[in-house]
């Protein structure tokens, strides 16, 4: 079994074009990271000819208290070159985003410890999916109206949804992302598969490794990195 990650993390009122230019590594603050082996975006209004015009005007025009974006961060299989990844993620991009404003970032860094490849891809996206009505950038940020469509924004699709519908569609979704996953290395001929449930509802006795960043990084002891490692080759690759 392969490792498996797809988090999914919302961002508020004035961030969303500045976490943008962090995923497609854009502007002189990341400059210094290499990890960016592919950009796609899709699904914008007709007023946003780019992806960053759309995210710059969320900003500005949604709700104070709404989630002006929301992000997948998915891990892909480092068995599969870059093309193949391409393919696996705008698959995933068409099952769990669907209508809704998208772009994807394909980032292959190496692990800052274990050297091993580590492609992710950050899918981040709208609620507020085109509809067909005709809007100017504030109204279509604005609340949706619905008796009345065209006189109010693009209705979100997770407006209104109770915490159980959520969490039901967030197992839903990581699932999903897993099936496409598995089918796409079954298709490659390999035998290593990924699951979307957690270690102890696939009654697995171990605690689950820890996604680490730089910072982390640098605040490990040696002993604690060599132990990392060799956990990471323990456990990263199972095969069926």
């Amino acid at each position: 079994m392969a490792s498996y990650r797809a988090e999914l993390k919302s961002g508020k009122k004035g961030s969303a074009a500045h976490h943008s230019r962090y995923d497609t590594r854009t502007g002189t603050k990341y400059e210094d990271k290499e990890d960016l082996l592919a950009f796609e975006y899709g699904n914008f209004p007709e007023w946003s000819p780019d992806h960053l015009t759309f995210w710059k005007n969320a900003d500005k025009y949604e709700r104070s208290n709404a989630a002006v974006y929301r992000e997948w961060i998915i891990s892909l299989p480092n068995e599969f070159d870059v093309d193949a990844n391409i393919q696996l993620g705008r698959r995933i991009v068409a099952a769990i985003v669907g209508a809704r404003p998208w772009q994807m970032a394909l980032h292959g860094p190496e692990g800052e410890l274990t050297g091993i490849p580590n492609p992710h891809i950050h899918v981040m996206f709208s609620d507020r999916a085109p509809d067909g009505i005709a809007r100017t950038p504030q109204q279509y940020f604005s609340r949706y109206n619905s008796k009345h469509p065209e006189r109010g924004g693009c209705r979100k699709l997770s407006g209104g949804q109770p915490p159980q519908q959520m969490r039901e569609d967030l197992i839903a979704d990581r699932k999903a992302i897993a099936d496409i996953q598995n089918e796409a290395l079954a298709h490659a001929g390999l035998d290593v598969r990924v699951d979307h449930r957690s270690l102890h509802d696939q009654g697995i006795e171990r605690k689950p490794g820890l996604h680490l960043g730089p910072a982390k990084v640098k605040r490990m002891t040696r002993e604690e990195r060599e132990a990392y490692v060799a956990g990471s080759e323990i456990h990263s690759r199972t095969k069926l």
